[in-house]
């Protein structure tokens, strides 16, 4: 089944505010986030993306947003240490979240392996339970539990290493 122009244009104002909400939450900024989401829906119509329709399209939208902020994280990362530059500025944040959590946060989530970055954002960001999220990434909860654990664990050799 092919989509028209107009297909597409009902599904991006369908579900682009979500994913809109989701990359703002996750970087804390509006431009990143608009540029993320267009990115995620130019992929999905162009054909370029892995969307099979075995899953709801908010579920395949939520999933590729996170992991493309994810890679946004990171990219921002190696961008800065390829021009030599450390950042001095805490990026913006939600006014309920103290900047110097969001600053280690993201500089937890540049560090982690995609599966376990998933798992924290999913976890602490969006606050889904083991299940809901074993349930996302197709594992049982106990190998959730597991990867917490890692993530707990790297996230105090993180904070040891920079006191």
């Amino acid at each position: 089944m092919t989509l028209t122009r107009d297909d597409h244009e009902a599904l991006y104002r369908k579900h682009a505010p979500a994913a809109f909400r989701r990359a703002q939450r996750m970087l804390g900024s509006a431009a990143d986030a608009d540029e993320v989401v267009h990115e995620v829906f130019l992929r999905l119509f162009e054909g370029a993306s892995t969307f099979l329709g075995a899953s709801k399209l908010s579920t395949y939208l939520y999933s590729a947003v996170t992991h493309a902020c994810l890679n946004r994280i990171r990219n921002d990362r190696t961008q800065r240490r390829l021009q030599g530059e450390r950042a001095h500025t805490i990026p913006p944040h939600d006014p309920g979240t103290r900047p110097e959590w969001t600053v280690a946060a993201h500089d937890l989530l540049r560090r982690l392996p995609d599966p376990l970055a998933a798992v924290a954002v999913y976890y602490y960001l969006d606050e889904l339970s083991q299940r809901e999220i074993a349930e996302l990434l197709g594992c049982s909860h106990v190998h959730v539990g597991k990867l917490l654990r890692r993530v707990r664990s790297l996230a105090e050799e993180n904070r040891r290493a920079s006191c």
